[in-house]
């Protein structure tokens, strides 16, 4: 990195977020384990459609609509096992790194958001239960912008919101079509790779690549201010 920059912007789903546990949830209501990722990128990619279509849907009522055709084949009575999993976003825990991380990111001045797909709402409680609720100056949604993230849109929302310009913000996010949204957008990106995946070609690569936030800290603690 030339220098540290003046605003990080966290994606928060599976960014900052745990989301293993949601496979429990699957089984708990008699659906594999597995079709959790699956209904999770099949949100994602029914999201990504209609925001490229011009519509900015509520990532609660996707995530239901996709939910109850996943879980159908499983049993008759889908409308209580929806509601299930997706109270499950509301019991999640964040990786291991994410406050040791965090907490080191605070210590070197740079003011934390995020921006998230989902709500601000599961964003707070993931904080609260986690003792980070002070670490960030703001808890953003594409909920209040234009479109879905990596819409360009969602990007510009944030920053006009934070008072500062695309090049002195960075985006934090452990999806590759987040970082490459925000490279477009004029961000510096910060990719965190915990499972050792090779970064895909057909997008902007990020400007740092680390395996944890704890890591990342150090990178950016040892940048020019």
């Amino acid at each position: 990195m030339d220098r540290r920059p003046d605003l990080i912007v966290f994606d928060v789903n599976e960014t900052l977020s745990d989301m293993s546990p949601m496979g429990e949830r699957f089984a708990a209501v008699g659906a594999p384990e597995h079709l959790a990722r699956t209904w999770f990128a099949a949100l994602l990619r029914d999201g990504f459609a209609l925001t490229a279509t011009g519509s900015n849907p509520s990532f609660a009522d996707v995530g239901k609509d996709v939910l109850g055709g996943v879980l159908a084949p499983h049993m008759d009575d889908v409308e209580p096992a929806v509601e299930h999993v997706m109270a499950g976003f509301g019991q999640l825990g964040v990786h291991p790194d994410v406050v040791e991380g965090v907490r080191g990111l605070l210590d070197l001045g740079i003011p934390l958001v995020t921006l998230s797909n989902g709500s601000t709402a599961v964003a707070r409680g993931l904080f609260e239960r986690h003792g980070l609720t002070d670490a960030f100056d703001r808890l953003l949604s594409v909920e209040d912008a234009p479109r879905w993230k990596p819409a360009p849109q969602a990007y510009a929302y944030a920053l006009d919101v934070c008072g500062v310009d695309a090049a002195d913000a960075m985006l934090v996010a452990v999806h590759p079509w987040d970082v490459h949204g925000a490279h477009e957008a004029g961000l510096a990106t910060a990719w965190i790779d915990r499972s050792g995946t090779a970064y895909p070609a057909h997008f902007a690569r990020p400007d740092v690549e680390v395996a944890s936030l704890v890591e990342l800290a150090s990178v950016l603690g040892s940048s020019p201010a």
